[in-house]
Parts: C-alpha cells; structure tokens; sequence
C-alpha cells in the first residue's frame, strides 16, 4: 500500500467488480440478447402450427406454434400449453406469449428448444377459452 500505488488498487477494484451481480447485469446487457429484450410478456403473429417431438426418454408430439414478435420481427417458437388448445390457435392471429420459466430463460423439462408457451389469444386469455367462459372474436 504505497504512495505510488493507486493503479494495482484500481486493477484490482476492476477485477473483483465482475462478483457483483448487479455489475454484471450493467455491462454484458444480457437481457437485449433475449427475443423479448427483457420484457415479461411479448405480442406475436401466429405463423404457422407445429407437432415438436419430445427429448429423450420421453415420446408424445407437443403442439406448439411458430410466432413472429411485433416488437422486432424475431420468429420463436411457442408452446400451446392444455390439452385441446392447439385448436383457438389459428394462423395469423395474435397471441400473447411469456416465458417457460426454465433456468437462465432456457427450455423446461423435454421440450426442445422451446422457451416461451401462448397465454391468449386475439386478447382472450387461454383459459377462459378452454373453460368455455369466452369465445374468440370473429373477426380474427
């Protein structure tokens, strides 16, 4: 700790910074990498519908759809959670998506890189449409 040692001080302050989390999330700006730039819930058009196979050890075709986001035109692929709802799911209407809730924003349990599922659509929330409580709109 000398007079002269101001710049192994600042060296060192620099190296140990990149433990705080909260000055990682400052400078490698990950949430801009993600399709919905950090956003918790995105708008999409329905593209088109798809069967996706399962990982390993399990089988079964999960329905899920090919969505492109509003905000900036990325394609991802979207889980249609429940069964039955793949059917309220038609090409070009607009669907509400969120993420799966996978660790770091990854793909849950089998499903093969798929990170986000369908929560409404054309502002109708999945559910109430299963449970029979609404309808879609007719118009789209």
């Amino acid at each position: 700790m000398g007079e002269f040692n101001a710049r192994d001080l600042k060296r060192r302050r620099k190296k140990f910074r990149w433990k705080s989390t909260a000055h990682k999330r400052k400078f490698l700006k990950l949430w801009r990498k993600d399709p919905l730039r950090g956003a918790p819930m995105g708008r999409g058009i329905v593209l088109k519908k798809k069967g996706v196979e399962q990982k390993q050890p399990h089988s079964g075709i999960i329905k899920a759809a090919r969505v492109q986001l509003v905000k900036n035109g990325i394609q991802v692929t979207a889980f249609v959670p429940k069964t039955n709802a793949i059917k309220f799911v038609d090409e070009h209407n607009e669907v509400m998506l969120e993420g799966m809730g996978g660790s770091q924003g990854g793909a849950v349990g089998s499903m093969h890189g798929i990170k986000y599922k369908v929560v409404s659509v054309s502002g109708v929330s999945l559910n109430e449409l299963l449970k029979g409580k609404k309808e879609k709109p007719k118009g789209a």
